[in-house]
Order: C-alpha cells, then sequence, then structure tokens
C-alpha cells in the first residue's frame, strides 16, 4: 500500500514538475505514471553504475557532478517515453534538482 502511495506521489511530482518548470511538458498523468516507473528503473540501475564511473569527477566536484548525472537520467527517461518532453539540458538539470527535492518529501511517507 505504501508502495502505491509513493507511486502516485512520484508521478504527482513529475506532473508538478512539468507545470512549473519551463521546458518540461507531460502530457497526462498516466505519462507521469509510467515515467515514475522509468524513473525508479532508471535510479536503480543504471545512476549506480555512472555514479561509479564518475566517482573522480564527483570527489573533485565534492559530489556536485551527481545533478548533472540527475539531469542526463531525466533527459533520457524523457527520450524513452512519449509524451514527456525535455527541450534542453537546463530545463532537465532544474527539473531534475526539482524532482529530486520532492522524492525526499515523498520519502518520509
Amino acid at each position: 500500500m505504501i508502495l502505491i502511495l509513493k507511486w502516485l506521489a512520484l508521478a504527482l511530482g513529475i506532473l508538478f514538475v512539468g507545470w512549473v518548470v519551463p521546458g518540461i511538458t507531460v502530457s497526462s498523468f498516466v505519462t507521469a505514471l509510467i515515467a515514475s516507473i522509468a524513473i525508479a528503473l532508471v535510479n536503480l540501475v543504471i545512476k549506480p553504475i555512472l555514479i561509479f564511473l564518475t566517482l573522480p569527477i564527483n570527489i573533485l566536484t565534492l559530489g556536485l557532478f551527481i545533478l548533472v548525472i540527475n539531469a542526463l537520467l531525466f533527459m533520457f527517461v524523457a527520450y524513452l517515453i512519449p509524451g514527456v518532453e525535455v527541450d534542453g539540458f537546463w530545463s532537465a538539470f532544474l527539473g531534475a534538482l526539482l524532482l529530486s527535492i520532492l522524492s525526499i518529501g515523498i520519502s518520509w511517507l
């Protein structure tokens, strides 16, 4: 039950990011649900590999390069899911940053 609530909350967070951030559009709630599953899978599988491969850059930037990784993964999910569009890197950066902040709140559920 908690997992479903977190999934719905993440989908609402994606809709909110699409509403607030210029350059990001989400066509419907169903699209946001699919995108939330894709984001969770990408964060589970691909993100740890990228963090490991970019470990020297992460150490030099004191971990701030993870924000760039989040933006690139957000753009990747937008490329995979029809109905989610991101216009450029800076829109993805801002959207990923906002979604990360929202995800912290969602994890408290």
